[in-house]
């Protein structure tokens, strides 16, 4: 079984596609040049380590929905699972890469949007977890193996590639999830003072007084 290796080579955002996706370089080594890796089948599972950056005030704020007031953030700062991905790595001797395509969602009521949006800069500390098949040729024809159990990689994903890729995806918006009845409500309101544009409606509730809003 060949002894892989992975690495996080870089990330950019994926421009040309119906959703939002970032695109992570996948690196991988084989140390022993008489094996001829055929293709690997790389399953992904990417997980947040909240705990290994510091937040500054505002940021504290933001997240207090997710983790509770910042003192007790040493019991409630727990590593987030953000999302599992897979890719087909094509064949290579000795070193190859490959794109890692992750899906992103801006429904801000996944906890990891939440996270995400309550940066204000810096980096988001990842832990990747890679498993997989691996089907190589050593001389003696085709054969299959998995990849070690042991295959993490940590990763530093700059808020602002994250922030870019909602950017260019939902520009100057965000998505919001509310119930049927709710949005049945603020339709009926909407209708009922001549409003054209859900902003519109919204806006208004928001400068309204209590007895106004019926």
């Amino acid at each position: 079984m060949p002894d892989l290796a992975f690495t996080v080579r870089g990330v950019e955002v994926e421009r040309f596609a119906a959703a939002p996706f970032l695109k992570f370089r996948i690196g991988l080594e084989c140390p022993d040049r008489a094996v001829s890796i055929r293709n690997v089948l790389v399953q992904c599972q990417i997980r947040i380590e909240t705990s290994a950056r510091s937040y500054g005030e505002e940021e504290k704020a933001r997240l207090v929905d997710l983790f509770g007031a910042p003192e007790r953030w040493d019991r409630t700062l727990q590593s987030l699972l953000w999302t599992h991905a897979s890719t087909l790595v094509p064949a290579f001797v000795g070193s190859g890469e490959a794109c890692l395509l992750v899906p992103c969602s801006f429904d801000f009521n996944v906890a990891t949007t939440k996270y995400f949006c309550g940066l204000a800069g810096g980096e988001i500390p990842l832990l990747l977890f890679f498993s997989g098949a691996v089907f190589h040729d050593n001389g003696e024809g085709l054969q299959i193996g998995q990849i070690a159990w042991d295959q993490d990689v940590r990763f530093r994903l700059p808020v602002s590639v994250w922030k870019d890729m909602m950017s260019h995806y939902y520009p100057e918006s965000a998505w919001l999830q509310i119930p049927h009845e709710v949005l049945d409500r603020l339709r009926r309101y909407k209708e009922r003072h001549g409003l054209i544009a859900w902003e519109q409606a919204l806006e208004r509730l928001l400068n309204s007084s209590p007895e106004e809003v019926t």
